[in-house]
């Protein structure tokens, strides 16, 4: 009877660990959203400081010169346009499609790598200008908020590659939803940082 007491017991007790334990999912949400609310500090400081800055160019060339709208406007089709294939991917991992989110996860990266090579290549044209990050305070301004930009896409694009390895190796198990869907608002609050970057960098600078 002791015997049967016991087990009664202990299993009232794990139904009670159950219903009370904190669910891994929620934490990540929470957790995940505190960190983007810290980026967001983050930039913010980089948008007032390049608001300060934007225009003390120490009497040298300044945006309308530097900036090239039709480069710029290239690169942010590429990162508008990765945003619009991850969330291709998200409607695939909702049809537990796990070929289909790879293949567009895929294309999400190649996006990414290019929007990265073309801001590489305005980096190497600015210092090649003379108009590095030492030229000026704005250009000390610019190269900061547009490089910690840059460095938020490549940790992300690591990630993507991360998260298809595990996807193609574990498959669309609850684990890699929940990365997904965190991988998926990291990349589209990238997208919204880039827009304010480019309208407040490079259209105001130009105008």
């Amino acid at each position: 009877m002791s015997d049967l007491a016991h087990t009664a017991s202990a299993g009232a007790a794990r139904a009670y660990h159950l219903d009370h334990e904190p669910h891994p999912e929620n934490g990540t949400a929470l957790g995940f959203w505190m960190y983007l609310m810290s980026d967001c500090l983050i930039f913010a400081a980089l948008f007032a400081t390049w608001g300060v800055l934007g225009r003390s160019y120490a009497g040298g060339p300044g945006g309308a010169e530097l900036f090239d709208l039709k480069l710029v406007a290239l690169n942010t089709a590429f990162l508008l346009l990765s945003s619009i294939t991850f969330g291709f991917a998200m409607l695939r991992k909702q049809l537990n499609d796990k070929g289909g989110t790879l293949v567009w996860l895929a294309v999400t990266g190649l996006f990414g790598l290019a929007f990265l090579a073309v801001e590489l290549y305005e980096f190497h044209h600015l210092i090649h200008e003379g108009a590095g990050p030492q030229s000026s305070a704005a250009m000390s301004a610019f190269f900061a908020l547009v490089g910690t930009h840059g460095l938020h896409v490549t940790f992300g694009s690591v990630w993507l590659v991360v998260l298809m390895v595990q996807i193609a190796k574990h498959g669309l198990i609850h684990e890699n939803r929940r990365r997904l869907m965190c991988l998926s608002m990291f990349w589209h609050f990238l997208d919204v940082v880039w827009i304010g970057v480019f309208t407040f960098v490079y259209l105001m600078g130009v105008l």
